[in-house]
């Protein structure tokens, strides 16, 4: 079939009006595709189990995929600068963390802005790290493994998810604050580092709480103490590392989500209310808690936005306070 350059200028014409009048994938038919996730450390780990139960809920409220994305290592800025490049159109999300701004006080140079390359939405749960040995380590508490540790200076070998990352930082402050030298062994991410404490190759480590809960309870690793202030409800008979050996001693993760920056207010405010919606869930709320995390959440993105920015000055104090460096 032939047409005339009349004709065919018609139709060019038709088309690119058409374009105009097309919707924009906004609050309104948002989402119109799977969601992807970023998680910017690997499976298994104390981030991907509140995000993987996360995904579940909202894919069953949104009615469309959440695809959980690990991007693990470096501090995790390898998934923090895949999201803040990623298109602002709610279907790309990250799940943010104090790592992120660990971080920016750990790497000079960053190929994004921690704080303002990113659309916030909200704080999701707080969770304190457990510090863990294995069993053929001779100590039963925290003052046990600070005499060992002083009595064998650099002797002793600790885990880590990767150079930066709060297991790094958790176990920086613990040495420092308890007047000890042990050697920081940094992994690629959660998975391998517990596989290495598993196997005794590496004896000391500072993991989230939720990854360990079944290799506690089976015997598999010993718990000496938890970071936070309070005792965790999912292992309440292990103390504090305050308590048990370190005053004024504490360290919590927490973890939340933002979208890349540019995204508009009714998409931000849209996926916003997607997310209280599951946080609010008493059953979600439950599942977590079993996991080793504590609900947590802002009422507006303009309060977790103002929290990011308190926590971005905090954790450069801490980072400087601690010694902790990137090797």
């Amino acid at each position: 079939m032939k047409y005339s350059i009349k004709a065919v200028s018609y139709i060019i014409s038709a088309i690119a009006l058409w374009g105009v009048f097309v919707p924009p994938v906004g609050a309104q038919n948002f989402p119109v595709r799977p969601v992807r996730l970023i998680i910017p450390f690997s499976a298994g780990g104390a981030a991907d189990v509140p995000g993987r139960i996360l995904g579940q809920r909202l894919s069953e409220n949104l009615k469309q995929q959440v695809v959980i994305e690990n991007r693990p290592g470096a501090g995790s800025t390898i998934g923090a600068e895949m999201a803040a490049k990623a298109p602002p159109d709610g279907h790309n999300l990250f799940m943010i963390s104090n790592t992120h701004f660990v971080s920016a006080a750990l790497y000079k140079k960053l190929a994004y802005d921690p704080l303002n390359d990113y659309t916030p939405i909200t704080q999701i749960t707080n969770a304190p790290n457990v510090l863990v040995v294995h069993p053929s380590l001779p100590v039963k508490s925290v003052k046990e493994l600070i005499a060992l540790a002083k009595a064998k200076p650099n002797q002793i070998d600790y885990a880590s998810s990767g150079n930066g990352g709060t297991q790094h930082l958790t176990g920086a402050l613990f040495t420092k604050m308890a007047g000890i030298q042990m050697t920081h062994v940094p992994y690629r991410g959660s998975g391998p580092a517990t596989a290495d404490m598993l196997a005794g190759q590496v004896t000391v480590g500072f993991p989230g709480i939720a990854g360990m809960l079944p290799f506690i309870k089976g015997g598999k690793l010993r718990a000496l103490g938890v970071s936070g202030e309070q005792r965790s409800p999912e292992l309440p008979e292990v103390p504090t590392i305050a308590e048990a050996g370190v005053p004024g001693y504490s360290m919590v993760a927490w973890f939340g989500i933002a979208g890349p920056k540019g995204m508009t207010r009714d998409l931000q405010m849209r996926v916003h209310g997607e997310f209280l919606r599951v946080l609010k869930n008493a059953e979600f709320q439950k599942a977590l808690r079993v996991a080793g995390h504590e609900i947590a959440f802002q009422e507006t993105p303009e309060k977790f936005y103002d929290f990011m920015k308190i926590e971005a000055a905090k954790w450069a104090r801490v980072v400087q306070d601690s010694g902790a460096r990137v090797e």
